[in-house]
This record gives C-alpha cells, structure tokens and sequence, in this order.
C-alpha cells in the first residue's frame, strides 16, 4: 500500500477571503482602469531608471575618455595643479555622489501605487472563480479545449489565446475538487501546446505528472501506465513517478490473475475506479437545461407556434398607454410568457445601472431550511436592490409594471438590479415558494410570488438565454425588452413549469433587473378560481 500513498502527493493550493470580482461583469471593468494606472505607473517608474542610468552612463564615458589619457602618462598627468586638484576632488566627492545616485531607489512612487492599489486586486478565490467559469463554459456550450485556448468564441471582440501555464492552471483548478475529467483536458491541453513547441515556464513533467493521475482515477490504467513511463523518460529520478509505476504495474497483474481465475464468469466483473466523464451532480435536469441553453431542444411545435401573436397592448384601456401602446409578443404559451419590446428606454438602463453599481453586492438565496441569506456556486452575479423613493425613474418603472400587469406594485418587492460575472448564471430554480417553504416570505408579508417581471438591460453577444427545462421553452436577451408570466396559478397553486434558470454568460456582460409581484394587494386584480390548475 506504499505505492498508493505516493500517488496522491501532489499538493494542493489553499484560497483566501474573496471580494467576489469573478461574480460581475460590471465590477470587473474597475480593474482594466486600476491595471491602466499600474502600467502608467510602471512606465513612470522606467523611464526615472532610465534616466538614472542615462547619467550614470554618460558619467562613465567622460571618466573612461580621462582616465584612458591619464593611465598612457601617469606622472605626466598628475604633473598638472589642476589635475591632481580635480582627482582629489573626483575620488572624495564626485565618487560619492555617484555611489549616491546609483543607489537611489526610483520605484518608490511605482511601489507605493501598487501597495494602495493591491487591496482592491482579485485574490484566489476570484483566480479560481474564473476558472471554474471557463470549465462550467466549456460543459454548457460543448466546446473542446483547443477553441477555448485558441479564442474561437462566438461574437468575440477582442480574441485571447491561454498559454500553456494558463491550460495548466485551469487544470490545477479542477484537480482541487476532484474534478478528474476537465484535469485531464487541460493537462492534455498543456501538453499538446508543449509538444508544439510553445516556450513556457510550466514542463512536461509536471503537466505528465498531474495528467497521469487524472487519468488513472478515471479508470484508464493503461494510459496512465503510458504516461508515468513517459513522465521517468524525461525525468528519471521523478519520485512520485517511480512509486506510482510499481503501484500501476501491481495493479494490472493482480487484474491479469483475477482474470485468469474469473475467465469463464467476465460478466460478473467489476471495475472498483471510477469511469470516464463528467461527474454525477445534484441537478436532475442538467442535460435538457444545458441543450436549452445552446438553443436545442426546443419543444415548440408549429401548431402551437401559430397560436402565438404579437400585439399592441394598452393595458386595458389604460390612459397611459391608449394614444401609445406597448408592444406585446407571445413568447411561450404554457406557462404564458409575454414579451414587452421597448419597454425601458436606453437612458432609464443607465440611470438604474448607475444607482445599482455602487451597491451591487455578490447575489444570495434562502436557505430552505434556515431561512437565511447565503451565497452558492449556482448563482453567480451580483445584485442591488432599489426603492422607488430614491428615484423618480425607478418609481416611473414600478409604475409602469402596474399599469401594464393589472397587477398591484405596493406589496411587490424592490426592483432588484442584477449583473452576472465570468460564465454568470443561475441554474434551475422556482422563483416561487413550495409547499415545503411555508415561511419563505413570512417576513413581508405579502404571500407568495405572484408573478415575475424580468427586464434585460443589454444584449449578450453569446449565451446568457432564461430557459424552462420543464417545457422546453428558450427566451434570449434583448436590451430594452422585458418578459412576463406568473408563477402562480389563479387559486394560488404553484405553477412548476415556470421553473426557469439563467444560462450561462458565454460571451458579454449581461445586466438584468427583475420585479417580483405578491399575492397580498391582487385579490380583485387577479380573482382566485375554484381550479387548482387555473
């Protein structure tokens, strides 16, 4: 059992408290300004060396061209009063203010700009968030590790390449968690950059190192015996290596006898190493979620399609919208989802984003059990939440909810303004509370969440689509819109095919701001029916 304590050697990073950066596309851009400075800084401090060296360079020249003269005649040149008195002085003085000048530090002023400017970088949890963004990418979107590397992403500006330390990395990453699949992609795809000739800092040792283990702990044996052989050609005294070789070489002859006294019965064989692929998670739909998300499996047929219509809206006669009504297409028609085209004016996105911006803090949801508020890998973004008080634009907006839902905005929670950051998402989730949630929203008050009104804020140049696994329906971002429908049934039931999620955000930053609508205030808006199911 040696053996087997050799192979899990590697060591593994530890993370420190995050400010969250890697959750909101909006905050990160403050970074491309504070990393602007710094290089305008570093420029600063590298012109002040060069400068210095300038001095010290020509300093040095004109004592080079003197004492060239004065070595051919010493006694000649030392002859002369001025001479000595200037070689006196030179030596005493002149020397010292050299030695002055070039121990003068020129980076104070760079140094002291990167100490204040350090506390508000990134720290590993961010590195790490960012990473695990491009691996969740990579499985929601099926793209292999070489179109990642390479930038081949849909609707990209500006194309970025990783390097062979960046594939590494990521690869480090996922073996942190035990995530064996996507090490053995990014490892391999380290080495493939190595094997084409690609100068880096990471060798193929320790890319071979982690790859044969990954590989191992999916089941292939043989490829990791190939690959520890491989690994001892390049560094032959590599002792992990060596104790995993013998580990490898006992396991498959102790396979080849079990297979020799179990031949007439290979059925009843079982592999005790884990199989190949991506890992069971908790998320039963994730396949239909995931193909939703690429814009597949759509499950809308063309006679449902041509029952929906769009329309102009004037929110029953509402005097507001008679001489100008709001436009209405019918996304979805169970659960009825309704799109507002038009809805919210550029101006209004950047006055509410503005106000949002300096509050945005990383996105929560209740616990089920506990009731309080705490973060979770499946919701990554930031929120603000904002009163209609504070601003004439926002309670213009709530009012503009009301009149166009029928719908009572008094009892409605704030308009929450949302930004999603690196691969932001939300996976699958009811906006809604169960039967098994009876206190979700105790505290206000106000019932359950009748309804949701989802305004997008910007369009997403890739991903970033609301989709609803149960129904396989697909909406996708369009600055100025906004959709509608309710989670609820009129006799107060909840409606589970309007559970939804947020897609990942491929490529863009996507910016979102939601109104969820309650019971309380609706009772002769909306009237119960007798029907559970209506």
């Amino acid at each position: 059992m040696i053996y087997h304590v050799l192979i899990v050697g590697i060591l593994l990073p530890q993370t420190l408290a995050h400010p969250g950066f890697f959750t909101s596309i909006g905050q990160m851009t403050d970074l491309i300004h504070t990393e602007k400075d710094l290089v305008t800084s570093l420029k600063d401090y590298i012109k002040a060396e060069e400068d210095k060296l300038e001095q010290i360079k020509k300093w040095a020249e004109k004592l080079d061209r003197l004492t060239s003269t004065a070595t051919k005649d010493p006694e000649g040149f030392v002859g002369h009063p001025v001479n000595a008195f200037k070689l006196m002085k030179r030596l005493n003085t002149e020397w010292s203010e050299l030695e002055n000048l070039v121990l003068k530090d020129m980076s104070d002023g760079f140094i002291s700009n990167l100490t204040i400017q350090r506390q508000y970088f990134p720290n590993d949890e961010d590195q790490v968030g960012a990473a695990k963004a491009l691996l969740r990418l990579q499985d929601t979107y099926n793209l292999d590790t070489d179109t990642i590397s390479k930038g081949n992403l849909p609707g990209v500006k500006h194309k970025s390449f990783l390097t062979a330390e960046d594939c590494f990395e990521l690869g480090k990453v996922a073996y942190t968690e035990a995530d064996y699949y996507h090490t053995e992609l990014w490892m391999g795809q380290a080495l493939r950059q190595l094997d084409e000739g690609e100068v880096a800092t990471v060798d193929k040792v320790s890319v071979l190192d982690y790859l044969s283990y990954a590989v191992y702990q999916q089941g292939d044996l043989d490829k990791a015996l190939l690959l520890t052989k491989k690994l001892l050609e390049l560094d032959p005294e590599h002792q992990r290596a060596n104790g995993n070789l013998k580990y490898f070489e006992y396991i498959m002859a102790k396979e080849k006898d079990d297979n020799k006294s179990t031949s007439g019965d290979q059925s009843d064989q079982k592999s005790t190493l884990r199989k190949k692929g991506i890992a069971v998670d908790y998320l039963p739909e994730r396949q239909k979620y995931e193909m939703l998300c690429r814009g597949e499996g759509i499950k809308m047929t063309p006679r449902r399609q041509k029952k929906l219509f769009c329309r102009y809206h004037d929110g029953n006669r509402n005097p507001k919208f008679i001489l100008a009504p709001a436009k209405q297409e019918d996304e979805w028609d169970k659960p009825r989802i309704i799109r507002f085209h038009d809805i919210i004016s550029d101006a209004e996105i950047e006055i509410v984003k503005d106000l949002a911006k300096p509050r945005l803090r990383r996105a929560t949801i209740s616990n089920p059990i506990t009731g309080d508020l705490e973060t979770v890998h499946y919701r990554i973004s930031k929120s603000a939440w904002l009163s209609g008080y504070e601003n004439p634009v926002v309670s213009r907006i709530n009012m503009r909810i009301q009149d166009l839902t029928g719908l009572d905005v008094s009892t409605a929670e704030e308009l929450q303004v949302a930004n999603y950051g690196v691969g932001g998402q939300y996976e699958p989730h009811f906006d809604f509370a169960r039967k098994d949630e009876p206190d979700a929203f105790k505290e206000l008050g106000t019932g359950n969440r009748i309804a949701t009104w989802l305004f997008y804020m910007s369009d997403v140049s890739a991903g970033g689509a609301t989709v609803f696994p149960e129904v396989g329906a697909s909406v996708w971002p369009k600055k100025g819109t906004a959709v509608f429908w309710y989670n609820l049934f009129a006799s107060g039931e909840g409606d589970y095919s309007t559970r939804h999620a947020a897609c990942p955000v491929l490529v863009g930053n996507k910016w979102v701001s939601n109104k969820w609508l309650h019971e309380r205030g609706q009772e002769f808006r909306r009237p119960c029916t007798l029907s559970e199911l209506e």
